[in-house]
């Protein structure tokens, strides 16, 4: 997709050709609904260029700008002339609101790659910062139902970013914090126990499975290595089921259980790849029990085992696990974890 919207910008720079966006579009929906979005964002910041430079200087989140560029997007020419001409106003207002911060008792974190080209200043030709960290509101309503706002975006993806933020929110805002969750990332752990005082951190239930998913996905790849010295190829029997083993076990057909079934039995040194998959399949299901004593009672199963597991992987997610115990158990005192696709 990349290489695509390069060459088509060519394309349309020589006044030839149809321009990244419909090239895009014409490779999906989600690649035409991106394509729009980006294309709103620039026309934004080159409409509101101090906008541009409050967002890359932390002081706005994305959030005001992407109002902002809908906003233009959907108004005619005179609105958005008038819009444009109360560019400093609507700064102002960004800068000052802070009611979307009322009311947040559980808080999550997590980091997001906001581009990956140029690193420069936006008024040098760059897109800013390319690693932010994101928080969200996870607050649950009279209801019972969780907000799931997303509150605000800051260059970095450190600690420190997120300890200033959560400094700059006033002691007001710490104080109504009871619940913090994050990836497993120390930079932000220490934030949370510097800022956010009697606070329970607890870990991100995505980010959890996402680390037993990839530890199958090394015991392949080194299994693969060690069988046949090269990497995955077509007709190779661990690379046929590559996909298959990132898929959630209930969710596995007869057939595709067949497949990993002939998968297991082709070679005997594939059993390590079945270990691997076996563990990792028990650490989802602690997230899947009909209630929280019964998740519980698996993931101290899973601190208790995997360290001591004679795969080398297993036994390092272990440690890992063992390292954040009490933020991983913590999950099933609170039931409480974020979205990442709030973020994203």
């Amino acid at each position: 997709l990349l290489r695509a919207a390069h060459q088509a910008a060519d394309l349309a720079a020589a006044g030839e050709g149809p321009g990244p966006e419909a090239i895009l579009g014409g490779r999906g929906a989600v690649s035409a609904s991106l394509a729009r979005a980006e294309a709103c964002r620039a026309s934004a910041a080159t409409a509101l260029p101090s906008f541009a430079s409050a967002l890359a200087d932390g002081a706005v989140g994305a959030g005001h700008l992407d109002a902002v560029a809908r906003a233009l997007h959907q108004a005619g020419e005179p609105e958005r002339e008038a819009l444009t001409s109360r560019e400093k106003s609507l700064l102002e207002a960004a800068e000052q609101k802070p009611a979307r911060f009322d009311g947040v008792a559980i808080l999550g974190v997590d980091e997001h790659v906001w581009h990956h080209v140029s690193t420069l200043p936006i008024g040098a030709g760059g897109r800013g910062p390319k690693e932010l960290t994101g928080m969200v509101d996870l607050s649950r309503d009279a209801a019972g139902r969780t907000r799931a706002r997303l509150l605000d975006l800051v260059p970095g993806r450190s600690g420190e970013a997120y300890r200033a933020w959560l400094q700059d929110r006033g002691s007001g805002f710490r104080d109504r914090v009871e619940i913090a969750t994050l990836d497993p990332f120390r930079g932000y752990k220490n934030a949370i126990d510097d800022q956010l005082e009697d606070v329970r951190a607890v870990l991100d239930a995505f980010h959890v499975v996402k680390l037993g998913t990839k530890v199958v996905d090394d015991v392949r790849r080194r299994v693969q290595q060690q069988i046949h010295n090269h990497r995955g190829r077509k007709g190779d029997p661990l690379y046929g089921i590559r996909n298959l083993l990132r898929a959630g076990e209930e969710h596995l057909t007869d057939r595709q259980r067949t497949r990993l079934e002939r998968a297991w039995a082709a070679d005997e040194r594939h059993v390590a790849v079945e270990v691997a998959w076996h563990c990792a399949q028990q650490l989802r299901s602690c997230y899947h029990q009909a209630s929280h004593r019964e998740g519980r009672v698996i993931a101290e199963r899973v601190l208790e085992s995997f360290s001591s597991c004679p795969i080398p992987e297993v036994a390092r997610l272990g440690r890992t696990l063992r390292t954040w115990g009490d933020e991983f158990l913590g999950y099933f005192d609170t039931r409480c974890t974020k979205s990442k696709a709030l973020i994203d």
